[in-house]
């Protein structure tokens, strides 16, 4: 099957158009400092604010650390500047903040140095999809900012030496819900399917027991999840037809721990043939499901999707595979490579 992203990209088109109209007359907030991230003008759903990524409360509690590692291997890395590209870690950026992609690098660039590069789409000309591609969060009671989306690529930022828990980044708010009281707070949360409340190895938790702050030390290693993410568009994809269900990964790491035969501890994910393999065999347990199929859920709100919903491929992607298993000596080396040179280097977490 080809997956065109034309009917998501709509969808996503109109979740924004409010966006632009509110950028028109209200601009870009900044987040004031030491007020718990909470704009002077309390921020209305659809605006921009600007924050500091140590502001931002995670409403999961749990990250793939080898993702993380693929981001902090590729962003340290040479590799695309010696292929004549910006170093990713603009384009995602760039992309984060509402602004396409990298256009321009100074040579003493830096993430937290937002002046020595530029972006494809200048300040005040964004459009809808590059709006729609901007992490989110909602205002919280006491104006604490709840980040909805963006936990690892965040993460990725706040671990770099020239990112860290004070660099900016603008977010959209997709509602301000600091009017509830706590408990009020988290039942609506919870009702919308904008927490996951599960821990690292998949059992309840409460609120009290997510993390307060975005990081690898702070959040947990869940291997499930890094293996989804590198099974993207080789056993699914995001789903074309309308936005993607919050937390769709960790639908799909739910079902994998169903899978005995596919137990990461199973496989040697310290070598790349090995954890190719894992990927592999993965990818096509995915495609062989039904598409009907349901997904083993939880009690949390969206659970007992269908592999269809879900994004399950009718094909393995062969091309992607072939892509994410290139080794580091390759001129585009493939994402585990990059994790799993990042995990050799000394001090890595």
């Amino acid at each position: 099957m080809t997956h065109s992203r034309t009917p998501r990209r709509l969808a996503l088109l109109l979740t924004v158009l409010t966006v632009l109209t509110a950028l028109g007359s209200a601009g870009t907030a900044t987040a004031a400092p030491g007020a718990g991230a909470q704009s002077a003008a309390k921020p209305r759903a659809g605006e921009l604010i600007t924050v500091e990524l140590g502001d931002l409360t995670p409403t999961q509690a749990a990250l793939g650390h080898d993702q993380i590692r693929y981001k902090l291997g590729r962003y340290t890395s040479t590799k695309d500047e010696e292929r004549g590209k910006p170093n990713k870690k603009y384009d995602d950026w760039c992309e984060a903040n509402g602004q396409g992609e990298a256009a321009t690098v100074k040579a003493n660039a830096r993430l937290d140095k937002p002046q020595r590069f530029t972006c494809t789409i200048p300040l005040g000309q964004e459009t809808a999809e590059s709006l729609a591609a901007m992490k989110t969060v909602v205002v919280g009671p006491r104006g604490r900012l709840y980040l909805t989306d963006g936990h690892h690529t965040f993460t990725s930022f706040l671990e770099m030496p020239d990112g860290g828990a004070k660099m900016k980044i603008r977010v959209r708010v997709t509602d301000n819900l600091s009017r509830l009281d706590e408990r009020a707070f988290w039942r609506e949360m919870e009702s919308r399917g904008s927490v996951w409340l599960r821990d690292a190895d998949n059992r309840p938790i409460t609120p009290a027991q997510l993390p307060t702050r975005l990081g690898l030390r702070a959040m947990a290693d869940d291997p499930y999840r890094s293996l989804v993410y590198f099974t993207r568009d080789i056993g699914y994809a995001k789903p074309d037809d309308g936005p993607s269900p919050e937390f769709l990964e960790f639908f799909w790491a739910g079902w994998l721990r169903t899978q005995s035969d596919l137990d990461p501890a199973g496989y040697d994910r310290t070598d790349l043939s090995g954890y190719l393999a894992l990927i592999e065999d993965t990818s096509r347990a995915m495609v062989a499901l039904d598409p009907g199929t349901e997904l083993p859920g939880t009690e949390l709100p969206g659970s007992g999707r269908t592999a269809q919903q879900l994004g399950r491929l009718d094909a393995f992607g062969t091309e992607e595979f072939t892509s994410l298993s290139a080794p580091l000596s390759a001129d585009k080396p493939g994402k585990v490579a990059y994790a799993l040179s990042y995990r050799s280097t000394p001090g890595c977490r």
